[in-house]
């Protein structure tokens, strides 16, 4: 095993060049590893290929391009992230300068996921990187294949001083997080995410949590069923369901039920046919143990299989398994799915099913289905959920602009876009305070001995009052107002 203290040390000693401060460096790394992406395309393809079955278009959507779209974006903004923001004055600190400073925390572990092997081990990187940190990236051993090719790249393109790979499995990961990071970020389960939150705090780590839970999907039977129905297979479907926001399962009426049954059967044929098996676009479990557990489950179902539910052991895979007539303590109602099985629940109304979703876990993402303004208002208002999507799925994690993040047992923290240069940055507050007379003057009244009679006077001058915004005209109102307090607080001192 790697000495991993050795090489913690040799990355801090990097950062404390004061390098990676520097915005050129950080541009260019951002570049280089935007070239990687491009130049290894076909690298990167079969490994997901090797790890998941994954199809080419979705490697490329949701993995490849996915990232360099990111890069396009860090890119566009980053000098405007990066620059220090003048704060507004208030009537007590007019003659000073006040400003918040981003700085980079330092050395950054991010702890990837097998699920999507390349995005979420390179996604979180990405912006660190472009806030100034040294990053040690530790991808999943699960999906070998793609964390090799991690392995052997990022060395060719990346500054390797600031920016390693570490492979391994939970011996190697346990070792890592003995060292002492100035930031950690973690994908993957709430189990493994209690350790590393109990590892973090014990150091006073500051750390993220991107886990998941089991995100529900409630449809009624407004609008167009058929529609509804196709965006939720594209979300269940996609990666064979093994996503910490795939819908996990269906609030509905039974007359929903027995209308979105037959239309799951015809669009499953529709997009991987008669013979899922044979489909080139349809993935496998990613593991012996993942199979094992997820055929564990569905053996354990109280409820019927009403669509699907073929599987191969031989070749990992396995076909979408629709259950109906499913209660709250069945088996597959007790952990996040994290695969092919979708159980409906019958609720008779939408309050039934905020209820129920109220009684467990925050959920990482949530579903609504609904034409109706007054029954997303419900679900919007009276439940929590790290995101929340009405009439669609997976598609709010695709927007920059919007932060993902878990809440409660689903996570803490949150990145994408700007709230990933956030996640990896510390915005240090910064004040230049003047050493001329005047301003001694404003503020002698802060030094003992004190004197009770200016108690009053005291109070209006430091009552928090805005401070308008009034271009060069500030400056002389500065001055005016000044020497106005300034004699004020002369006289007040010479009569008592």
């Amino acid at each position: 095993m790697e000495n991993y203290h050795e090489l913690v040390e040799g990355v801090r000693s990097s950062f404390d060049t004061g390098k990676t401060k520097d915005i050129e460096w950080r541009i260019k790394q951002l570049k280089a590893f935007d070239r990687m992406l491009v130049e290894n395309e076909s690298t990167f393809v079969a490994a997901l290929k090797t790890d998941l079955n994954k199809p080419l278009q979705e490697s490329i959507m949701t993995e490849i391009d996915y990232l360099r779209n990111d890069i396009i974006a860090i890119l566009r903004n980053i000098k405007t992230w990066t620059k220090d923001q003048k704060c507004e004055a208030s009537p007590t600190s007019a003659l000073d300068t006040a400003f918040i400073h981003p700085e980079p925390y330092g050395v950054a572990l991010v702890i990837g996921a097998w699920n999507y092997p390349l995005q979420l081990s390179a996604s979180p990187v990405l912006p660190a990187i472009a806030a100034g940190n040294c990053v040690i990236i530790k991808p999943s051993e699960i999906s070998a294949a793609t964390a090799q090719a991690l392995a052997d790249l990022v060395p060719k393109y990346l500054d390797n001083d600031c920016v390693k790979v570490v492979c391994g499995g939970v011996p190697e990961t346990t070792e890592l997080l003995k060292e002492k990071f100035d930031y950690i970020f973690y994908t993957g389960s709430t189990q493994v995410g209690r350790i590393i939150g109990t590892t973090a705090a014990a150091q006073l780590t500051p750390c993220t949590l991107e886990l998941g839970g089991k995100s529900p999907t409630y449809i009624d039977d407004s609008g167009d069923l058929e529609l509804k129905v196709k965006r939720l297979l594209w979300g269940k479907c996609n990666n064979s369901a093994q996503i910490c926001v795939a819908p996990d399962y269906v609030l509905c009426t039974k007359e929903v039920e027995e209308k979105i049954i037959p239309i799951i059967k015809k669009l499953l044929v529709e997009f991987y046919g008669e013979t899922p098996e044979l489909s080139p676009d349809y993935c496998r479990i990613v593991s012996s143990r993942h199979f094992s557990r997820l055929s564990s489950m569905l053996a354990a179902t109280q409820g019927n299989i009403v669509v699907g539910g073929a599987s191969s052991e031989e070749t990992r895979f396995m076909e979408l398994a629709v259950l109906s007539g499913v209660g709250w303590d069945d088996a597959t109602m007790q952990e996040e799915i994290f695969g092919p099985i979708l159980p409906i629940i019958n609720v008779e109304s939408p309050d039934e099913a905020i209820k129920m979703i109220n009684s467990r876990p925050k959920p990482l993402a949530m579903y609504v289905f609904t034409e109706s303004k007054e029954v997303q208002a419900k679900f919007l208002n009276q439940t929590s959920s790290g995101g929340l999507l009405f009439n669609d799925t997976l598609m709010h994690i695709t927007l920059e602009q919007l932060p993902f993040g878990g809440v409660g047992e689903s996570g803490m923290g949150a990145y994408h876009g700007k709230f990933g240069f956030d996640t990896f940055t510390h915005y240090k507050p910064v004040m230049r305070r003047t050493l001329g007379w005047l301003g001694e003057k404003l503020g002698q009244f802060r030094y003992p001995p004190y004197n009770e009679k200016s108690i009053h006077t005291i109070r209006n001058i430091l009552k928090n009052r805005a401070f308008p915004n009034l271009g060069w005209m500030a400056y002389l109102l500065v001055l005016l107002i000044g020497g106005g307090l300034g004699a004020l607080l002369m006289f007040l001192f010479l009569k008592y």
